[in-house]
């Protein structure tokens, strides 16, 4: 009877602890529950930037290529030896240096008997005029030796022109290139001698959509980049416009005209070109940072007063849905979306939620250029 009492008081007991227990738990979470339904977390430092409505360069763009003004590839005309080599690979020469000489002993012997024949019939020629005049001989005798006269002279002139294609020159100023030919090498017409090409000023070809040539003209101002100068531009004008647009492509070919002091652009090198139009729009701008980009549309995050004004210190944020245009440097173009002057988040907006809490803070914000130059460029 006594052990049947024990257990009993100790199952009361083991029930009042057990309910006091969960009384004190209850009363927690319920505590944590009504904690958590109005906790409300810390605003998010952001910095922002305005909405600018700025004069912005209208300009076209197009993958070209570097041509020389002037090159050729200098060619053998006669076949002949090659007697002399008046040239080094790779230096400047100036017009009609001497490059190649080709042997000419023949055509030089020939040519002492040609004027030879030459001075011969010119005598012939003058004394028959004297004795036509003496009404010696007839005229026919005359026309004879003019006839004689004139076909002396004129094989004078060959052989003469003969030696002038051998003595191979340069046809303008310029830079040579890799030497083809050798001491001593026969040379067959048209084989190839050394390449000239003439590289300051030098031509960019480039092409542009047909609906662009009312919008062109010579004289318009051209921006090229390559990477032989690390993308660094160069100025140049448009000199040449096709006026036939190539039936296949439905593009323009447009030839611009560089200077190249330093000859550190050579001909057949890949360029972007870009025409610069003289008028200016003046669009809406925002940092390119701003923009959270996905593939159903672009949007941003504006920072706004929270509710209706009675807490003016409280800023929120609310995603907005933009078109973009073209982008320059840091800066992109809004075509629709935003209005002058509102404020948009500037850095870390992937990590932003719509509504969320914020502080602005622009000690750390970067600035933003329209033509940046990084420090390793």
């Amino acid at each position: 009877m006594r052990l049947s009492l024990r257990v009993f008081i100790a199952v009361i007991g083991l029930l009042i602890v057990l309910g006091t227990l969960g009384t004190i738990k209850g009363l927690q979470i319920k505590s944590m529950v009504a904690y958590s339904e109005n906790f409300a977390p810390p605003p998010q430092t952001v910095t922002v930037a305005p909405v600018t409505s700025s004069p912005w360069e209208t300009s076209l763009r197009a993958v070209g290529s570097l041509e020389a003004v002037q090159g050729v590839m200098v060619s053998a005309e006669l076949p002949g030896k090659v007697i002399k080599i008046a040239f080094k690979p790779g230096t400047h020469i100036t017009a009609g240096q001497l490059l190649v000489q080709q042997d000419i002993s023949a055509e030089t012997a020939e040519l002492q008997y040609a004027e030879s024949e030459a001075a011969l019939a010119r005598k012939n020629l003058k004394r028959s005029q004297d004795l036509v005049k003496q009404k010696v001989v007839p005229t026919a005798n005359l026309d004879d030796n003019q006839a004689r006269y004139e076909q002396a002279a004129a094989r004078v002139d060959l052989i003469r022109a003969a030696i002038d294609k051998k003595t191979i020159k340069a046809p303008f100023s310029g830079r040579l290139g890799i030497r083809q030919v050798n001491l001593g090498e026969y040379l067959d017409s048209g084989q190839h001698i050394v390449s000239l090409q003439s590289l300051d000023p030098i031509f960019v070809n480039f092409q542009l959509p047909q609906r662009e040539f009312a919008r062109l003209s010579p004289g318009l101002s051209v921006r090229v980049r390559t990477e032989a100068l690390h993308d660094r531009p160069i100025d140049g004008k448009i000199t040449a416009i096709n006026p036939e647009i190539n039936s296949r492509t439905r593009n323009i070919e447009i030839q611009a005209t560089i200077s190249n002091p330093e000859e550190r652009l050579r001909p057949g090198m890949y360029a972007t070109a870009e025409v610069v139009l003289p008028s200016q729009d003046s669009l809406l701008t925002i940092p390119a940072t701003s923009v959270r980009y996905a593939p159903y549309s672009d949007s941003v995050f504006l920072v706004e007063p929270a509710g209706d004004g009675n807490e003016p210190e409280q800023l929120v944020l609310r995603q907005q849905f933009v078109r973009l245009g073209e982008k320059r440097g840091d800066f992109v173009v809004v075509r629709d979306g935003l209005e002058e002057g509102q404020q948009v988040v500037t850095t870390g907006v992937f990590k932003l939620r719509n509504g969320q809490p914020v502080v602005i803070d622009n000690q750390l914000a970067p600035e933003f250029e329209k033509a940046p130059r990084p420090a390793d460029a």
